[in-house]
């Protein structure tokens, strides 16, 4: 009598269209042991297994912007951003996003590594996807600048400046030599591109004219602003010789700016958010235009086919939620302006069901594109490749098995984020996450989020590497 062989993998998607980072696709079976993916292809036997006929089987998403931790408040009692790494993790496993990468704001006193400890902390507890920090400088002090190294050899390779923020302008010389430090140890520096002289000029121009209420934020921080801030970008990644990556790009001219730069070579990156593909200024004229408001603003609608037109052609790299949610009364809050508004929205559940239905479904971009865009290039550019962003044998076995054939409405008030709205309520999008898949353990199925609050694990990093 001959013994029957036990299974040999601890899960097996059977029956899908595996699509790995290079583009490629074959209907075929996968196999994970030990949280990493075994097997592809042949007739692997699992201890459980899922139905993945007629489905999508991609890498996991990579959403390497988020803000799950606030910065401290400049009033005690001011509101805040209404997601933490419990809730956003629900939200990411809920879009078929499997890593995200969240904006680690120092409270005053803290140093960066200060700043982590307290973030990494809460993530422990609560991040139910694996994740990274990108610790926020807001001052170039030489401890600040010294701390750079040392985070670099510990795995944190990134670093967020705000060329927005007066201290920028004030200290331009050491933010200069904190992007210059921080590409000469492997790291990658990521720039929200807005000048901050003209973005106050604007402002003030319009409340003295009477016009500094928030239908009129799109005036406030006008295209020259961010095209100024690329163009200054380009030329700082060109003077220090260190990789710069250009965060939530809104309009044609920034997008203008940095092909410039990387026609020469230079090693200038590019991130878009999906605010800007789906909506124009217009809708900030809208009753309620002040849930809409994020920065920079919603641009026209040449900038929205410009966008489209680089995430087709490669001049963008990656699309990144900005996840940055407020409760809807806090956005609107009539007591703000122009200087003061609420920026930011809930984007990570909706974020890959809508580029595929908007980008791949529509004929915008092929399905190699929204691999790269939300799972290969982000990967490399955060130094987790080929660990992250790939359906290859060893990598983990992190996977959205996305169902082309679904159909929703958008509806915020039944998504995973405390926000309670989507600023795109009553749109039907199609494709949506059949399952979704964080290191071999199946966090979505049947639309129900599986994962406990903790066990996302921290991902040190190698250097960052161009996609």
């Amino acid at each position: 009598m001959r013994a029957i062989p036990g299974p040999d993998c601890d899960l097996v998607v059977r029956g899908g269209t595996v699509v790995t980072a290079g583009g490629g696709s074959a209907e075929c079976d996968l196999g994970v042991r030990d949280g990493r993916i075994s097997q592809i292809g042949g007739s692997p036997r699992g201890r459980r297994e899922l139905d993945a006929a007629g489905a999508l089987v991609l890498p996991g998403g990579l959403d390497m912007h988020v803000h799950l931790s606030s910065p401290p408040p400049a009033e005690p009692g001011e509101p805040a951003w209404v997601d933490d790494f419990g809730s956003g993790s629900a939200a990411a496993i809920a879009g078929g996003v499997t890593t995200i990468g969240n904006m680690t704001f120092p409270a005053a006193g803290d140093s960066l590594a200060e700043s982590l400890d307290r973030d990494l902390a809460a993530a422990k507890a609560l991040a139910g996807v694996d994740y990274v920090l990108h610790p926020v400088l807001t001052s170039p002090s030489a401890e600040a600048l010294a701390e750079l190294p040392r985070l670099a050899a510990a795995g944190h390779t990134s670093l967020k400046l705000f060329m927005v923020g007066e201290e920028f302008e004030a200290r331009a010389d050491g933010m200069i030599e904190a992007v210059r430090v921080a590409g000469q140890h492997g790291m990658l520096t990521l720039l929200h591109c807005e000048d901050g002289a003209l973005v106050r000029f604007a402002g003030q121009q319009l409340l003295r004219a009477g016009r500094g209420g928030l239908a009129d934020w799109a005036a406030s921080r006008p295209v020259p602003a961010e095209r100024a801030a690329v163009d200054r970008a380009v030329a700082i990644c060109e003077a220090t010789g260190s990789p710069v990556y250009v965060v939530h790009l809104s309009s044609q001219a920034a997008l203008d700016a940095a092909r410039r730069g990387r026609s020469r070579g230079l090693p200038v990156f590019v991130e878009i958010r999906p605010l800007y593909l789906y909506l124009t200024s217009a809708a900030l004229a809208e009753p309620q235009g002040a849930k809409y408001i994020g920065a920079p603003p919603l641009r026209a609608d040449a900038d929205v086919e410009a966008l489209w037109a680089g995430l087709a052609d490669g001049s963008v790299d990656t699309l990144g939620s900005d996840h940055a949610p407020w409760l809807l009364a806090d956005k609107l809050d009539p007591a703000q302006d122009v200087t003061t508004a609420r920026q930011g929205v809930a984007d990570l559940e909706t974020m890959l069901p809508m580029l595929f239905s908007a980008g791949v479904r529509a004929g915008r971009i092929p399905l190699s594109r929204f691999v790269s865009l939300t799972s290969t290039n982000p990967a490399r550019l955060f130094g987790l490749y080929p660990r992250k962003g790939t359906i290859a044998v060893g990598s983990d076995a992190d996977l959205l098995v996305l169902d082309p054939g679904v159909r929703r409405t958008v509806d915020g008030r039944s998504m995973r984020s405390r926000a309670g709205y989507s600023v795109y309520d009553g749109r039907e999008v199609c494709g949506w996450p059949r399952y979704t898949v964080s290191r071999g353990a199946v966090v979505l199925e049947d639309s129900q989020v599986l994962a406990r609050p903790g066990r996302g694990q921290w991902l040190p990093r190698a250097r960052t590497a161009p996609p």
